[in-house]
Order: structure tokens, then sequence, then C-alpha cells
């Protein structure tokens, strides 16, 4: 499986951003997702978590409210919608797939990663 995000930039505090996941290969519902972020200095951290079917979602307690993790199977691809951005969300954004149905917030158990793309939140 292959990753390739889209979306990331530059924005200002309050504002929104929508990053895009696109995998290749055929069986992309078989694949539970999730977005990781990595700020300089600091560990890769889990931000949300989105099953296989797309009926269960895990998310970070500091992003819970303003991120919105979806998919669309037909289209092989992932989403992070983020609302109300604040400069501590600005990082690089990986997203990241497991060779399961279910979803997780563990960084270990993940098979598959994108190569980042940069979020930048200014003050």
């Amino acid at each position: 499986v292959q990753l390739v995000e889209s979306g990331g930039g530059l924005v200002q505090a309050g504002g929104s951003l929508r990053l895009s996941c696109a995998a290749s290969g055929r069986t992309f519902s078989s694949y539970a997702m999730g977005w990781f972020r990595q700020a300089p200095g600091k560990e890769r951290e889990f931000v949300a978590a989105i099953s296989g079917s797309g009926v269960t979602t895990y998310y970070a307690n500091s992003v819970k409210g303003r991120f919105t993790i979806s998919r669309d199977n037909a289209k092989n691809t992932e989403y992070l919608q983020m609302n109300s951005l604040k400069p501590e969300d600005t990082a690089v954004y990986y997203c990241a797939a497991v060779r399961s149905r279910y979803a997780t917030m563990i960084k270990e158990e993940y098979d598959y990663w994108g190569q980042g793309t940069q979020v930048t939140v200014s003050s």
C-alpha cells in the first residue's frame, strides 16, 4: 500500500484545513487508517483513527471536537478535516494504514506510512 498525503499549508489560528490521503491498491476497506503528527523535537503522536468500514473513530483529546476523520472507500481516500486550528497544531501530519479493519491508536501497529504534509498555524 502506498499512501500520499496532500492539503497541508499555512493557516491563521482559528482557520481550517482538510488533509487528504490517497491510497493505492484494491482492498482499501480492509485497512484501518490513522493520522499522526510530529512537531520539531517531539515524538510522533496519534491524532485520529478510523476503522475499515468508517463506523468507528478515535481521537486524541487534544483534537476532539475540532478535527474529524473520514474515509471514502470508493475513492481509496482518507480525510482529516481540521477546524479551529491552534498554533500548537503545527506539525508534519502523516497518514498511516494498518492491515486490520479495526481502528487503533497505537503507532507501532501501523504497517504503512505516507511521506507527511506540513501544517503550520500562525498566531
